[in-house]
């Protein structure tokens, strides 16, 4: 009898919706469309509730915006605009009024570096709501009412963070939310070069398999906008990964063994990311052996199983994290701020 491995309790873990969704974007119920903004990318993607349990994702609308890079003040600035834009759309598509008060939630522990970016939001976050509070006080038109905060993590407070915002909300009753928090990614090219901005809400620690309680319009009573940026990705997605790196660079060289410009680069300096992969099905089982017939989805399994049993499947984020977080952080805590202030412009 033929041994079957049962991969289904070993999956990628991942809370971007086009990861989730990946090649069923044009099924029936599923709203998707790609645009491009100079060198940056925007996915709109709607899914109907039928849909919804199918891809274990919320009805409603997500938005992807994916770029190459944050470090460079110019490159900041561009998708800190393009960031601006989608989340002010959102709001209008929530029916947001423009003197509606606003809690931020900054989600996330302080104290570990990839899970920081929605405590370090709350430090760039114009709040205005102690001096709704004053008599007599001249507001200038164009600031709403906000306000903000970071309630930390269960595991450091004992305390749901849902229950926390809910006691925060119950106080000040603010009209909607707008929710930060890392994410997970299972793609090392989306990892810190990705935004999600969506109107369903979001389930803290869901990434990494650490499920908590719900932070949405069902369980909060309001709106929630829920802004997120994948900082790590688990071990078994860079293994992935790298066969298919691999396998780029074969098909690469394959198809410019006569490129003479090459010859004079070194090896390790060539830049083959945006090649396709061209192997067919054989030359990837001579290069691979059995590895090389699976499909996608059943390698990425394979290697869950391989590593989460013995406790290899790390979660991994880049070296130059302190750096990037601080980066990310500026650029949505600015981007909010512009998009729920019409005041602000620069």
């Amino acid at each position: 009898m033929e041994h079957e491995i049962d991969l289904s309790k070993y999956q990628i873990r991942t809370d971007l919706i086009i990861e989730s969704i990946g090649k069923n974007l044009q099924e029936d119920g599923i709203f998707h469309q790609e645009e491009t903004i100079g060198d940056i990318k925007v996915d709109h993607i709607e899914i109907k509730e039928e849909y919804s349990n199918k891809f274990n994702k919320q009805k409603g609308i997500y938005k992807t915006i994916r770029f190459t890079d944050v470090t460079d003040t110019m490159n900041r600035k561009k998708v800190e605009d393009v960031f601006v834009d989608q989340l002010k759309d959102l709001l209008e598509k929530e029916k947001i009024k423009e003197d509606a008060s606003c809690l931020v939630i900054g989600l996330g522990n302080s104290m570990s570096t990839p899970d920081a970016l929605g405590p370090k939001i709350i430090d760039h976050i114009l709040v205005t709501r102690h001096l709704y509070l004053l008599e007599g006080a001249n507001i200038e038109e164009g600031y709403r009412n906000v306000s903000a905060v970071a309630p930390g993590v269960t595991g450091v407070t004992g305390i749901e963070t849902s229950d926390i915002i809910l006691g925060i909300k119950e106080k000040i009753n603010p009209d909607f939310l707008i929710v930060v928090d890392a994410l997970s990614s299972s793609s090392l090219e989306r990892l810190n070069k990705t935004i999600q901005l969506t109107n369903t809400g979001i389930s803290p620690g869901s990434g990494i398999g650490n499920y908590r309680r719900e932070i949405s319009r069902e369980t909060i009573g309001i709106p929630v906008i829920a802004i997120g940026v994948p900082t790590v990705v688990d071990a078994a997605t860079i293994v992935f990964d790298t066969f298919h790196y691999l396998l780029k660079k074969i098909s690469y060289h394959k198809e410019n063994i006569n490129r003479h410009k090459d010859k004079f680069v070194p090896s390790h300096q060539l830049d083959y990311s945006s090649q396709e992969e061209t192997l067919k099905s054989d030359e990837k089982k001579d290069l691979m052996g059995l590895l090389g017939t699976l499909e996608d989805n059943e390698m990425k399994n394979l290697i869950m199983e391989v590593l989460t049993p013995i406790g290899y499947n790390f979660m991994v984020t880049p070296k130059e994290v302190d750096f990037l977080i601080d980066k990310l952080a500026l650029l949505i805590g600015k981007g909010i701020n512009k998009s729920i202030h019409k005041a602000i412009k620069n």
